[in-house]
């Protein structure tokens, strides 16, 4: 069977993991009667629930007389290594642009991965049935970027479809009226132009996993393109590992993909994409070869980390109450399982009840958060500091690229607030009324500015960034919280006539009947310091009657927090305690007095 390798590669929400899905239906690779969900490829619930590919996932189709592998990969920043390792396993790429939004930030970041790594890409501009989509001008914009990325004359012709995901519709012009309910021009357009894989079937064994999967019984799996030769389960092979040490292994179990599933096969020759398990510890990069011709294939770079934050065991007075694994041994085992399967993952032990996390951005690390708490772990954590660098002598930190789009009456509240952050504009541009604007920024002016943005904006911009580059330090006070919080000097329930009281202070957190405890932050203070309040006092009832009746408490609704916005809003003397059922905001000294010293100390 002739095969073709590709990845799918977009901005965040442009459409991959739908086009997958709409390829694998038409393409007649799921039975008639086969029940399939919408978006299938993202498999995990939180990948459904936010609508993003967290991890690129495999899958292949049966065309005529092709076998078509597909990579659907992130697209967003914090999973970039994934982007930038799957393109030493395939041939071609598609890149889907929303017909409205046209190339955006990430746009850019993966066709430049694309581009370095050489491979033939084909454009599909997809959503082509929105009322305001612009075809011509976003294909005539995806040329200025494969112009301004130094793409060759050969990457420079490439063939562009028209396409609808969501309707499952395609086809070569940008008249809508010419859509045909199909994905054969997809389809048809990878087989003719996209090149059989260079490989060679005659050769001894060589494999270098690109991708890992974690499996209890069998221990990591390596996913990754067969470069050369044959292989069968059974056979005995060579690992040469990151540092050149070699170790030989017996290749136990091995997967290859159709539509969905993960099926178990036998052999497998070059060309193919498989898992290969059989030894426990594999990394990727490393090279699996015939015991009797051992060599090493060049190492995949892997990105480093730009963001850390401590995880610790919950010493709130809470503990224990929801969740079911809480000790220091049980959240180690569990960050360790995770370093199994991601790569761009660090964990250090900083002291017997405490770990440094080191992830490649705050979704990167609340991901894995919202992962620990659904599967029962209770855990605190600290607010996500950058990681600095000393190059050259000089003390650096990560820059982003940031593009924004929003409608022109709300530009210049985000001009001010992304300078008071750092942030050096590198253009503006108007569109009809929206206004786009760039810059560079320190990754941590962003810490926190998802939040304040959509406020500023209403919920009508849009934030994209990635990461640019390290350079020197900038002035300290960068996205630190300008308002003091309200923090509970008392254990118990919220009331209403204590809430009451305290509203002309500031925005609450809580609502009655809230369990609180001392330490506790239960609402934001209106003025830049903290406010030790009682948010348990009840009304002292009296034996005299009032000749006014009471009248009802009448209480604003209390600011809803999600665990992003946690993690943004809290300052370095804070923590969020994390179960199955809360997310709590507190401060790391919990009695009041204690604080009040360590305050006045500093």
């Amino acid at each position: 069977m002739n095969k073709r390798n590709v990845a799918i590669i977009a901005h965040v929400d442009h459409g991959k993991t739908t086009l997958v899905d709409k390829l694998l239906q038409m393409s007649g690779t799921f039975r008639d009667n086969e029940e399939v969900q919408e978006r299938a490829m993202d498999s995990n619930d939180i990948e459904r629930e936010r609508g993003i590919t967290i991890l690129a996932k495999t899958t292949a189709i049966n065309y005529k007389d092709y076998r078509i592998n597909i990579l659907d990969t992130p697209g967003h920043a914090d999973f970039g290594g994934e982007v930038e390792r799957i393109m030493n396993m395939v041939d071609g790429v598609i890149l889907i642009v929303d017909a409205y939004e046209g190339t955006m930030p990430q746009t850019r970041f993966v066709l430049k991965k694309a581009l370095e790594a050489g491979v033939i890409p084909i454009v599909v501009v997809n959503k082509i049935d929105k009322p305001s989509a612009r075809p011509k001008q976003v294909v005539d914009e995806v040329l200025d970027l494969f112009i301004e990325l130094g793409a060759d004359v050969e990457q420079l012709d490439f063939p562009v479809i028209y396409a609808s995901a969501l309707a499952g519709t395609s086809s070569f012009s940008d008249d809508i009226t010419t859509q045909e309910k199909t994905m054969d021009p997809i389809l048809d357009t990878i087989i003719n132009y996209i090149p059989e894989p260079k490989v060679d079937i005659e050769g001894g064994f060589l494999f270098q996993p690109a991708l890992l999967d974690y499996n209890d019984f069998v221990g990591r799996i390596g996913i990754g393109l067969v470069k050369r030769g044959k292989i069968k389960v059974n056979d005995n092979v060579t690992c040469v590992r990151l540092d050149g040490s070699l170790k030989q292994f017996r290749i136990q179990k091995m997967f290859g993909f159709i539509g969905l599933k993960r099926v178990e096969i036998q052999e497998a020759s070059a060309g193919d994409i498989v898992a290969i398990a059989g030894l426990v510890d594999i990394s990727v990069g490393e090279t699996i070869c015939s015991n009797d011709k051992v060599e090493a294939l060049p190492i995949l770079r892997i990105d480093e980390p730009t963001l850390q934050m401590t995880f610790g065991v919950n010493t709130s007075p809470f503990n224990g109450r929801d969740g079911k694994f809480l000790t220091a041994r049980k959240i180690e085992e569990r960050l360790i399982k995770e370093t199994q399967r991601d790569i761009s993952l660090k964990v250090e032990q900083k002291d017997s009840e405490s770990w440094t996390v080191s992830g490649r951005g705050e979704l990167h690390l609340s991901i894995l958060i919202e992962n620990m708490r659904r599967e029962g772990y209770e855990l605190q954590v600290s607010k996500p500091q950058i990681i600095t660098k000393e190059i050259d002598g000089v003390l650096c930190e990560p820059f982003e690229d940031v593009q924004i789009d929003v409608p022109e009456e709300y530009v210049g509240n985000v001009i001010e607030s992304l300078g008071l952050r750092g942030g050096n504009m590198e253009g503006m541009h108007n569109y009809e009324n929206q206004v786009r604007l760039t810059y560079t920024i320190p990754s941590r002016g962003l810490i926190g500015f998802t939040t304040e943005f959509m406020t500023l904006t209403k919920g009508y911009g849009m934030l994209n960034h990635t990461f640019k580059e390290y350079n020197k330090m900038v002035s300290n006070e960068v996205g630190k919280r300008k308002l003091g919080v309200l923090v509970s000097m008392e254990n118990g329930k919220a009331t209403a006539y204590a809430l009451g009281q305290l509203e002309d202070r500031g925005v609450m957190f809580v609502e009655p009947t809230t369990e609180v405890y001392e330490g506790m932050i239960v609402g934001e203070n209106n003025h830049d310091n903290d406010l030790a309040v009682n948010v348990v006092k009840g009304k002292n009832l009296t034996n005299t009657r009032s000749s006014s009746k009471d009248h009802t408490v009448v209480l604003k609704r209390p600011r809803q927090m999600s665990l992003e916005v946690c993690l943004d809003y809290i300052n370095d003397d804070e923590l969020v305690d994390v179960t199955p059922l809360n997310y709590r905001l507190r401060k790391k000294i919990l009695n009041t007095a204690e604080r009040k010293k360590f305050d006045n100390r500093k």
